[in-house]
């Protein structure tokens, strides 16, 4: 136990000295989710003016980044491989790079060194006995990017949960660590209800039969979702995320994994988003089993679960069934993420069910949008081909195209669009010889 003690105190750096450590030319990951080392990162910011060429890789993060504010791309420039409402102005505004890539597929892309991990900031747990900290809430790509690097500055806080599973890393392989005592980042899903996402929710719940694995994401759809399942029985969890609404269904106990057909009564994750309560939730919780993303993302082994019920969002759907959910036309939003990985997995699985759900329209101003159009926007991506995709849920119900011809996917999806759009959509679909 002294080892690695002495081992603790000798790397005790400040912020500061930590960034100090960052020099021109290189490669760094940064942790994201609700994880970001905010007080390193801010130490970086400061010393940026010194430094050129500095490649910040991330996926999503949460919270303010001031490190891509106009000007620092001098500096510190992000390549992020998923979107975020914080770096999404200086992707589009050229100050920033996108990578795209499936989540599952990120990892290997630091593994391989296609790109290369000079330092990777990451945010721990306290060592236990052992000397062993928990990456906690952010499991998925930072174990990967940490094994890679070829330096590791982590801040240890004491208001990280311990989560379980493969989410160790051992106090020997941090050069430099940190000590902070900060309370992370919170998310909300609660507020962002409303009527059209409970039934959205009404619909999608439907589609879930008792025993069956769920991934679910954040946001005001998959957190109705949950909601409308608590007469539900034996449900399990293999997703990406989760958020603040299994809590209630867990304590019930009708999450408990005890039909899973992979990791039997284990709640399957690569990262969490949520409140303080979810973290003080799954802090040494054993039903949590944190796995880093290429092994949770995989759709082979996401299909080794019977039942698997995959939930996902899009920006927009044509009538043919193509997703768009990563771009508004050519204006970069947000990444692929997981939505091909679960989309494709649980297509595979056993008594799978793959879901794309949406609002039927988008209200802006005074004016609203269909989210159901004959023909994507020019520009915009392909996130989950017509090919992939079996259920599209809106508020106004279920379309059902896996197996169906182009005819009967436009009738499904107009059927299911909003009322005032469905004449010119139907107009559309003619024109297009499509009806």
């Amino acid at each position: 136990m002294m080892n690695f003690l002495e081992t603790y105190r000798d790397r005790i750096k400040s912020p500061q000295e930590a960034a100090d450590l960052i020099q021109s030319n290189m490669h760094i990951f940064l942790t994201g989710n609700c994880s970001v080392p905010k007080q390193v990162m801010g130490a970086l910011v400061k010393r940026a003016p010194l430094l050129q060429n500095v490649e910040i890789y991330q996926v999503l993060t949460i919270g303010s980044a001031d490190y891509v504010a106009p000007g620092m791309e001098k500096y510190l420039r992000v390549n992020t491989l998923f979107i975020s409402d914080n770096v999404r102005s200086a992707v589009n505004e050229g100050r920033a790079d996108f990578t795209p890539c499936f989540l599952s597929e990120i990892p290997a892309l630091f593994k391989s060194g296609r790109l290369p991990v000079d330092v990777a900031l990451i945010q721990v747990s306290p060592p236990d006995e052992h000397g062993y900290c928990s990456l906690g809430v952010e499991v998925g790509v930072t174990m990967s990017a940490a094994l890679s690097a070829d330096m590791v500055i982590a801040e240890v806080n004491p208001n990280m949960p311990r989560t379980l599973g493969d989410s160790f890393i051992h106090i020997s392989k941090l050069n430099a660590i940190v000590p902070v005592n900060y309370l992370l980042p919170e998310v909300h899903m609660a507020a962002e209800a409303n009527e059209t996402s409970d039934k959205i929710a009404d619909h999608v719940a439907s589609l879930i039969p008792n025993g069956a694995t769920l991934q679910t994401g954040i946001g005001a759809i998959p957190d109705a979702v949950l909601r409308r399942l608590t007469n539900h029985k034996d449900l399990g969890i293999h997703t990406e995320l989760f958020s603040d609404g299994i809590i209630d269904l867990v304590n019930r106990g009708v999450i408990n994994g005890e039909r899973k057909t992979l990791h039997f009564r284990k709640i399957v994750a690569g990262f969490i988003i949520g409140t303080q309560n979810l973290y003080k939730f799954v802090h040494d919780n054993p039903i949590f089993e944190m796995l880093p993303t290429e092994y949770v993302n995989d759709p082979f082994i996401i299909a080794q679960n019977h039942n698997m019920v995959a939930i996902n969002s899009a920006i927009e759907v044509d009538l043919t069934g193509q997703v768009c959910a990563d771009s508004i036309g050519p204006r970069l939003y947000s990444g692929v993420g997981g939505q091909v990985d679960f989309i494709y997995g649980a297509s595979r699985s056993k008594g799978g069910i793959p879901i794309i759900a949406l609002p039927s329209k988008l209200l802006k101003g005074k004016d609203g949008f269909s989210k159901i159009v004959p023909v994507l926007k020019s520009g915009a991506g392909v996130t989950t081909s017509r090919n992939h995709v079996h259920y599209i849920v809106t508020e106004n119900g279920v379309a059902d195209l896996y197996g169906k011809t182009i005819r009967e996917r436009a009738r499904a999806l107009i059927a299911i669009a909003s009322d005032e759009f469905r004449d010119e959509l139907l107009f559309e679909a003619k024109k297009l010889k499509y009806l």
